[in-house]
């Protein structure tokens, strides 16, 4: 019996009349799903690869099989390849192209698979591949930090606390807290990758096939650590690009923080730092606006990774086993995720390494709000006064400087022995900035000399 060419060539045999024109294009995934293109030709080299290795395929067949798929690659690479919203999806297309370049050796394909374990494997080939590139960028932007905190390791910045002057800081050690938060970001990257990399291949519909596969060839051809242990699981999961999305959020939301500081330090209250032009854009009605546009982007868009992830969570909450059709819309969310994070962490690791410090300002800035204000404290209870006395002792110190216009720095000793008679010369050692952030020289303290420790140890976490 002939097939109704009507009606879909790959499921419409037990269909009378064909789909609707809108339900066709409402169910269609083809428009954003193409992009698997390369990983689902790569998937069914391997498919076919293992058949013949299993006496499913003849070699002759397979070796048939590879040629068109690769002459398909190079269709769809080349701009030439025909996607059509009929065959729904981008495996169907190729499919269906397959068996157009070399006849009835195309259908024999998809023996022993189903589209269900073919998308699972699919996304997992090219989630894998963008983890890495991803990584890449993370390490990239992490080497513009370590260096950036090499060459500016001493120069002293104003560290806040609720916004306002707390302690001062070295920009160096400041910068290298965004290297901390990103290093557990690509550590989250890696674990994640993990469990991507597990093979739904084989569990063919939702039970397995009845044909005599070798899930191992195909796990080995495709670089897979480990086979997924149940086929309805190995259909249906989606956990892992929950996963991402969880990892990927956590970044946005350390670039968006980063991005916060980045605007403020560049607005003419701060002027702490210089972004280059080509970072910038300028007013259509303010000819003096020089516009952070790329931290307020990445800022911005850090609400649309939380809301793939939002989305995944809630598309997956209710779903019973095996495969539904729910999960055609695991595919956008998680591309945008993905292009969003890449995208955003390459436009920091090319403009971090631009960025110019201004010493003077951010040094002028930390000699305000007394910023030395615990050092003396400190100093005190090295005395032996009980460090709540102090406290008050230097709150004392601290509205006087408030009513005379003076910072610590800047008192007499006679001035500073009216709130204790403890203090002596050696105080002003500990009230410059230069004599606080060298006192911190400790592991993960501000000192220069730590900072450039730091800096050692970053390294050797990039390099290994």
């Amino acid at each position: 019996m002939t097939q109704d060419k009507t009606t879909n060539q790959s499921w419409g045999g037990r269909f009378s009349e064909p789909v609707d024109a809108f339900v066709a294009r409402f169910t269609a995934s083809v428009d954003f799903d193409k992009r698997l293109y390369k990983h689902d030709i790569q998937g069914s080299i391997a498919h076919a690869t293992m058949l013949a290795k299993v006496g499913v395929l003849t070699d002759a067949e397979r070796d048939t099989i590879i040629d068109g798929l690769n002459a398909i690659r190079a269709e769809i690479e080349a701009g030439q390849f025909d996607w059509r919203v009929d065959l729904e999806d981008v495996h169907m297309n190729i499919e269906a192209r397959l068996t157009d370049r070399i006849g009835i050796t195309g259908k024999k394909l998809h023996t022993g698979r189903s589209r269900n374990d073919q998308v699972a494997t699919d996304i997992r080939l090219w989630l894998r591949e963008e983890i890495d590139a991803i990584v890449a960028e993370l390490i990239r932007l992490q080497t513009g930090l370590l260096d950036q905190a090499e060459r500016h390791n001493a120069v002293i910045m104003p560290g806040f606390t609720h916004l306002q002057t707390a302690q001062p800081v070295t920009f160096g050690h400041h910068l290298l807290a965004w290297f901390e938060m990103l290093q557990r970001d690509r550590e989250r990257l890696v674990d994640c990758r993990k469990r991507v990399n597990r093979m739904p291949l084989g569990s063919a519909a939702l039970a397995g096939t009845t044909y005599p596969i070798d899930r191992s060839v195909t796990c080995e051809l495709l670089g897979f650590e480990a086979i997924s242990g149940n086929s309805l699981d190995g259909v249906s999961d989606r956990d892992f690009a929950i996963e991402f999305c969880a990892a990927a959020s956590l970044a946005m939301m350390h670039l968006s923080r980063f991005s916060e500081e980045l605007v403020l330090w560049t607005s003419a209250q701060f002027n702490f730092i210089a972004l280059p032009d080509r970072f910038c854009t300028g007013s259509s009605i303010m000819p003096q606006k020089k516009n952070p546009d790329v931290p307020e982007l990445v800022r911005g868009k850090s609400g649309r990774v939380y809301g793939h992830l939002m989305g995944l969570l809630t598309l997956m909450k209710s779903q019973p086993l095996a495969y539904n059709k729910d999960n055609q819309e695991d595919k956008e969310p998680l591309f945008d995720a993905v292009d969003t994070l890449r995208d955003s962490l390459r436009a920091f690791a090319d403009m971090i390494p631009a960025i110019e410090p201004r010493i003077e300002i951010m040094r002028e800035a930390a000699l305000r709000g007394f910023s030395t204000a615990t050092d003396l404290a400190d100093y005190l209870v090295r005395k032996g006064i009980p460090f709540r006395d102090c406290h008050e002792i230097v709150g004392h110190a601290v509205k006087y400087g408030v009513d005379s216009g003076k910072d610590l720095a800047e008192m007499s000793l006679d001035e500073l022995r009216r709130f204790s008679d403890q203090i002596e010369q050696d105080v002003f050692d500990v009230l410059t900035l230069e004599g606080s952030v060298n006192a911190r020289d400790h592991i993960g303290g501000t000192a220069p000399a730590q900072v450039l420790a730091a800096v050692q140890r970053g390294r050797a976490l990039l390099n290994g």
